[in-house]
């Protein structure tokens, strides 16, 4: 039990290290680009911090387990509003720009709209796995089209010199990823181990312990972001994980393998989740920031879905 103790914060220190290089070299990038940050967190940060979900689900799929596999991105997306974007609120608010409720939020709730329809009958399928990942591409798409912010006019020896450090940085936030993914399976794992060596049980651990650790990425990666005052990154982070949640994950998942939908995914959480993807307009649109109460109404709203999972 020492040893899982000692696992754990040592993964945590990995995770914190992670979350602390991707954030600043995804900053960085996202400056000399002239990307919007808020694009750089909803694609290549997303893209990072989903691959934990993408990993359960592709071997829950491989075992026959589907509830498992869709189960999971659904509740990581509950988290990732009501958790993340809780949490980080609370650190430090934030400010929200109005073209988000116009254009990516709006989109984050047609995803799910879609995957409701998609999974009405029970199941999901190649040709409905095939429908969300081309909807994925569209999507990224739309990131490529309005990543620039700008358009700078770079002398060829600064350009040289901008080309090396966008090769660093790009190298930073592949290692930042990784140190992400690293730090939450060592966490996820030792956790497990001290919750049965202290006698609790399975239905607690996966539920708390398991679904916490593959949003602990997201956790680090945007609550990093808002101490460090990058608000775009913070909230790219969870609207992009939430759409490769949706479109990449249970889009790849079904076309190796379809995905039976357990009726209570149809009766309780996707409601939950439509309700959480929905309920951040009014709460964005309110003078475009979350401050600390909109943080504490989300997270109360997160551990009251929690409790009804227990109940």
């Amino acid at each position: 039990m020492l040893f899982a103790a000692f696992t754990f914060l040592f993964g945590l220190g990995i995770l914190y290290v992670g979350a602390e290089t991707m954030v600043n070299s995804s900053s960085r990038l996202a400056a000399s680009w002239g990307i919007r940050p808020l694009v750089i967190g909803m694609t290549v940060v997303a893209f990072g911090t989903s691959m934990p979900e993408m990993m359960v689900s592709l071997l829950a799929a491989f075992r026959g387990s589907a509830d498992i596999a869709a189960g999971n991105i659904v509740v990581s997306n509950i988290a990732n509003i009501g958790l993340i974007l809780g949490f980080t609120a609370l650190i430090a608010p934030l400010v929200v720009q109005r073209s988000l409720l116009k254009r990516e939020v709006p989109f984050m709730i047609g995803a799910s709209l879609l995957l409701v329809a998609l999974a009405w009958d029970g199941t999901l399928g190649f040709v409905d796995g095939a429908i969300l990942f081309s909807l994925l591409l569209v999507f990224l798409g739309y990131c490529l089209v309005t990543a620039r912010r700008n358009d700078s006019g770079e002398t060829s020896s600064s350009a040289v010199m901008a080309s090396t450090s966008r090769l660093r940085d790009s190298l930073l936030v592949l290692i930042g990823i990784v140190g992400l993914g690293v730090g939450a399976e060592m966490m996820v794992r030792s956790a497990v181990v001290l919750a049965r060596a202290f006698g609790v049980s399975e239905l607690v651990i996966g539920i708390s312990v398991v679904a916490l650790g593959t949003s602990l990425p997201e956790l680090a990666a945007s609550g990093l972001s808002a101490m460090k005052g990058h608000a775009d990154l913070s909230i790219g982070n969870v609207l992009g994980s939430n759409i490769f949640n949706i479109l990449f994950v249970l889009g790849v998942c079904p076309m190796i393998r379809p995905l039976a939908i357990d009726p209570s995914l149809l009766r309780l959480q996707i409601p939950v989740m439509l309700l959480f993807s929905v309920g951040l307009v009014p709460l964005l649109g309110h003078r475009y920031r979350i401050c600390r109460w909109k943080g504490l109404l989300l997270l109360g709203g997160y551990l009251a879905f929690i409790v009804g999972l227990f109940l």
